[in-house]
């Protein structure tokens, strides 16, 4: 399912969203510009390769150079083709603005960070000795997904499924259109551990727990004088969360 737009009109101008989209911009522009080997090695030293952090000593055998937490969040700004680009980007943009609302950009900012980290965490204690770099921003993307998922359950999002080169194009309330993606990350990342080999190099714990980690933060960033069009107060499904009530 390929969300083409949302039913939430923004009401600020959303700087960190439209400055996230840039640097991403930036970093895959400059990949475009080397050769696969070097491509390679980028991934490796600013992506995310688990087995550097769980066995660093034979990490340092390999090559990597000590210290590489800096990967933490660069990997974040890094994608691995133009699909993989593209499908980030123009998820953001779709829901970013919304959530960029009720916190204000410096708060989202640090929100989609936070998220992206969490959502990191999340993929290492799964695939800690994986040798397979970790690249892109759809943690992060997923973290805002999540508060989304909490703060417009009642949202519509024009949907297209491409069925055998049909556009076939429907509205979904966002609670059914988020719960579903969710749950798909969910059910693919168990059918990888029952199955190895069967993850198809997707993170889907990372987008899992990404999605998980927003809904988590939100009360931490969210303003609710700035929620102009969020879920009425006591429909809030953050009222019928003990740890999460505000």
């Amino acid at each position: 399912m390929i969300p083409l737009r949302d039913s939430i009109p923004r009401v600020y101008t959303p700087w960190a969203t439209w400055v996230i989209i840039a640097c991403n911009a930036l970093a895959f522009a400059g990949t475009l510009s080397l050769g696969p080997q070097a491509r390679e090695v980028l991934f490796h030293l600013l992506g995310v390769v688990p087995l550097r952090f769980s066995e660093p000593a034979l990490a340092l055998q390999a090559g990597f150079p000590p210290h590489g937490q800096y990967a933490f969040v660069t990997y974040m700004f890094l994608h691995g083709g133009w699909l993989h680009f593209l499908a980030n980007m123009w998820t953001l943009w779709i829901f970013a603005d919304n959530i960029e609302d009720v916190m204000g950009p410096l708060r989202f900012l640090v929100f989609y960070l936070c998220s992206g980290l969490a959502a990191l965490g999340v993929h290492y204690v799964f695939e800690m000795h994986s040798p397979v770099p970790v690249v892109g921003a759809s943690g992060a993307i997923a973290g805002v997904m999540g508060a989304y998922f909490l703060l417009y359950p009642h949202a519509r999002v024009t949907t297209l499924v491409p069925l055998f080169f049909i556009p076939l194009i429907f509205d979904l309330p966002a609670v059914i259109f988020l719960g579903f993606w969710f749950l798909s990350q969910f059910f693919s990342g168990v059918a990888g551990l029952v199955g190895p080999g069967q993850g198809g190099g997707i993170a889907w714990w990372a987008h899992a727990g990404g999605f998980v980690a927003g809904a988590l933060l939100l009360p931490l960033f969210r303003r609710p004088g700035r929620c102009r069009f969020c879920v009425r107060p006591e429909d809030d499904p953050l009222r019928r969360l003990p740890f999460l009530r505000r």
